[in-house]
């Protein structure tokens, strides 16, 4: 069974998807391929460097993450461009991981894709879709907090994201996030059980 999971930037996925691990899921999170094809000598680099120029490297062979960040939000054509880089590689290095964890005998595959409702090609391929979802003044704190980015540009990514409303609507299922980490785990180990008996109901059937 494949569950897809999203929410918004500093709804907690990645909170959900490590719980979610944690009892025995395999997990795949794009976001960390993500960062993986961008860092050091990642398999995206040299097509970045092509495309946008030495000056979006840093000294290290990283992307320069602020610096891209500011650009994709000014021109929407840089953010077409990247996503043609980065989004094959990503997905290629997702089904490797899939087919990987499925030998290894996980119950199932958990998707973990912040612009999952964004991308008709990641909500065509799950069975299962979950929203991670918390007000959006939450978010906006986390993330200050966690990035250390002021709230206009917190502001300007959750305006090029789906609303909160649109991912609601396509959802499962909905883990909220607004409580404590005790009440997080109970939701998450209870979403688990739901989507083992899911699981179980559709071998029988079968």
């Amino acid at each position: 069974m494949l569950v897809g999971l999203t929410g918004g930037i500093g709804s907690g996925k990645t909170a959900v998807s490590d719980l979610l691990g944690q009892l025995g899921a395999g997990v795949i999170d794009t976001d960390l391929i993500s960062h993986q094809i961008t860092a050091t000598n990642g398999k995206a680099i040299p097509a970045i460097r092509h495309e946008f120029g030495p000056e979006f490297i840093n000294n290290d062979g990283a992307l320069d993450r602020p610096k891209m960040r500011a650009l994709v939000f000014a021109q929407p054509e840089a953010r077409k461009t990247l996503e043609v880089i980065t989004h094959p590689l990503i997905r290629q290095e997702a089904v490797k991981q899939a087919e990987e964890l499925s030998k290894a005998g996980v119950p199932y595959l958990v998707f973990a894709v912040p612009l999952l409702i964004e991308s008709k090609g990641w909500q065509n391929l799950v069975d299962y879709l979950v929203v991670v979802d918390c007000p959006e003044e939450v978010q906006i704190e986390r993330v200050m907090h966690r990035n250390n980015l002021s709230r206009e540009e917190v502001k300007k990514i959750l305006a090029a994201q789906t609303s909160r409303q649109e991912r609601l609507a396509c959802a499962n299922a909905v883990i909220e996030n607004q409580g404590s980490p005790d009440q997080l785990a109970s939701q998450v180990r209870q979403l688990n059980q739901k989507i083992l008996q899911i699981q179980k109901d559709l071998l029988s059937s079968s």
